[in-house]
């Protein structure tokens, strides 16, 4: 009997996970490595990264058994789809190029909207940058709803397998841009793609750099949409929330913000306009005012004029 012979393709394409984790605990110690023999940036803390292993790996499979929401959903929209797109070498690109604008709108809305931020809060809930804060994920994606902006790719003709892959795909080199060891790379890279120099500033609280950044593969939407700024050498990045938790509890970091929008939503004598700002208003709106959301901030520091042309969601 002949042997059956397996390309790298198929390789590939069933040992994805396992090759994922090994490319992120190589990345993981190539990052330690440059840090503690070479003498790069950078810090990778043993309690503060365990916790972001674990929170993690732990939310592979709490994710996986929730996915039928959203794979449900794609799969259901195909039917419906006004063409049927074939995959090849072009379409492959061309899908994970709208899907990186996908991913854009996506990222964009969690830190937008609270609701979104409730579960988007936990990747930022660490005062460090490393490559084990890539893996502090939440477990709730599938029931943020912005998973639903992968409808639109299905309904013009992708496969769900393949827009599902390309969102896979991305978020696995978004993996690497989660370091201080990398300073610049070349001018035309850092132009045209996301990458740790781009992407530490995402992470910064400072009032430079909230609401900047939410590229995930490709930094052109940032520049097309008007959200990009760049790493300033003489403002160092400031990591972490607005308010940290200071906590290493999980549950704490899974759930403060859910809890936050339960108690803030029931509060007595409130309209059901405010109700439904204290969930889907920017993070930091109040009905009272005594709240700063990011532009607020963003204004205090001089960095938006007070007469801004987005005017402030109504307090009542």
């Amino acid at each position: 009997m002949g042997e059956k012979r397996v390309t790298i393709g198929q390789f590939i394409n069933q040992n994805w996970v396992v090759i994922a984790l090994a490319a992120f605990a190589l990345g993981i110690l190539l990052e330690l490595g440059a840090i503690r023999v070479f003498k790069r940036k950078g810090d990778v803390p043993l309690k503060d990264s365990a916790l972001s292993i674990f929170l993690g790996l732990a939310s592979d499979p709490v994710n996986a058994i929730f996915a039928f929401i959203t794979t449900g959903a794609l799969f259901a929209a195909a039917p419906f789809a006004i063409g049927d797109i074939p995959i090849t070498w072009g379409s492959f690109l061309l899908c994970f190029v709208l899907d990186d604008l996908r991913f854009y709108l996506h990222h964009r809305i969690c830190h937008r909207v609270r609701w979104g931020w409730a579960m988007h809060v936990v990747h930022h809930s660490s005062t460090n940058f490393n490559m084990p804060i890539a893996l502090r994920q939440s477990w709730m994606k599938h029931f943020t709803g912005t998973m639903m902006l992968k409808i639109p790719l299905i309904l013009i003709g992708f496969d769900p397998v393949l827009v599902i892959f390309c969102g896979v795909l991305n978020a696995t080199y978004q993996f690497f841009l989660h370091t201080e060891t990398i300073d610049r790379l070349p001018r035309w890279f850092e132009f045209i793609f996301n990458t740790p120099s781009h992407h530490r500033v995402h992470h910064g609280r400072n009032p430079e750099y909230l609401d900047s950044n939410f590229a995930g593969t490709l930094i052109i939407w940032d520049r097309m949409f008007g959200t990009f700024v760049e790493e300033d050498r003489a403002v160092p990045v400031d990591y972490g929330l607005v308010k940290n938790l200071e906590t290493f509890n999980p549950v704490t970091i899974l759930t403060h913000e859910y809890v936050g929008i339960v108690q803030d939503a029931t509060q007595r004598g409130l309209s059901m306009w405010q109700r439904f700002c204290y969930i889907f208003a920017p993070p930091g709106w109040s009905h009272d005012g005594s709240r700063l959301t990011s532009a607020d901030i963003k204004r205090e520091a001089g960095l938006l004029p007070h007469n801004d042309a987005i005017a402030p969601l109504p307090r009542a």
